[in-house]
């Protein structure tokens, strides 16, 4: 079935509204829940959702063998490996600085793909993309003062970025014929499993977490908004869009979350955070402009 380049379009920046508000979660979540714990409970409900949706639609058949050994490598690091970083160097730097971080996954799934012939060699996307960094560095430059930066967590939350473009790199490659919310289900169950022991290890068990209303909203969000709807999304993309162009969400999401908390929350956005979101949304445009997957 043809898809319209203006769905695609409109479907990218839906996700990029739902992951947008995901930083923002992730830390209000941290406040009071241990990382491996919260995560690992994400990943719990976010599969209780699919389960129910990919059996309702009678999908689990489509599965084989091969097809779960490439899910469960992409989902142990997209999911796994990915999120323990992240949600542990979350905890030492300030939601926007996450962002910045984590925004360099597009750069490393440009690398990567090339790499591996994944994807064409681009001039004006080898452009692009670091001024869409810049341009993230920018939107969020006032909260480079706001604490100190932890180079450990700093260094963790660039090796999930790191493992979220291998991931994406791998299911782009080989099981992208398959269902999206088939894809997110398994690939969440395969991740699930090494991180719930990984937190039970680390950080005890989960009954004696402080679950407040504030981490049970924003295990939710996570869950169901991230988790369940834009990755399902994500994947829908990944089959008519490059992998560096569905990657390409994390350059947009820091101003999509400045942009939020100046008009829900009455926080400045000042010029630097206006040029960089000019720079972010220049690059953007570049990106999407030249993919012809549709």
């Amino acid at each position: 079935m043809t898809v319209s380049r203006l769905s695609v379009v409109a479907v990218w920046w839906a996700a990029c509204l739902l992951w947008s508000a995901g930083w923002l979660f992730i830390k209000l979540g941290l406040q009071d829940l241990p990382p491996l714990t919260f995560a690992a409970t994400r990943l719990a409900l976010a599969f209780s959702v699919l389960a129910v949706i990919v059996w309702l639609r009678r999908e689990w058949g489509a599965l084989r063998r091969a097809d779960l050994a490439t899910l469960a490598l992409s989902g142990l690091l997209l999911l796994g490996v990915n999120y323990a970083l992240t949600f542990w160097g979350a905890q030492y730097l300030p939601s926007a600085i996450t962002s910045v971080l984590q925004s360099t996954s597009p750069v490393f799934g440009f690398l990567i793909g090339t790499a591996t012939g994944v994807e064409r060699f681009s001039i004006a996307r080898a452009i692009a993309l670091p001024v869409g960094v810049v341009g993230v560095a920018l939107i969020s430059s006032g909260e480079f003062d706001a604490g100190n930066l932890s180079r450990l967590g700093s260094a963790a939350v660039l090796g999930g970025a790191a493992c979220a473009a291998i991931a994406y790199a791998i299911v782009k490659r080989r099981v992208v014929h398959l269902p999206p919310t088939l894809m997110v289900a398994t690939q969440t169950f395969c991740a699930f499993v090494p991180l719930s022991l990984s937190a039970v290890f680390f950080e005890g068990s989960p009954l004696d977490a402080n679950w407040t209303s504030r981490s049970l909203a924003a295990l939710f969000y996570l869950s169901i908004a991230n988790s369940v709807i834009a990755f399902s999304l994500g994947y829908w993309l990944l089959k008519r869009l490059s992998a560096t162009t569905v990657l390409a969400m994390g350059l947009v999401q820091p101003l999509g979350a400045a942009m939020l908390g100046a008009v829900i929350l009455g926080e400045r956005f000042g010029m630097p955070a206006a040029l960089g979101g000019a720079c972010v949304l220049v690059s953007t445009a570049v990106i999407l402009r030249n993919d012809a997957a549709v």
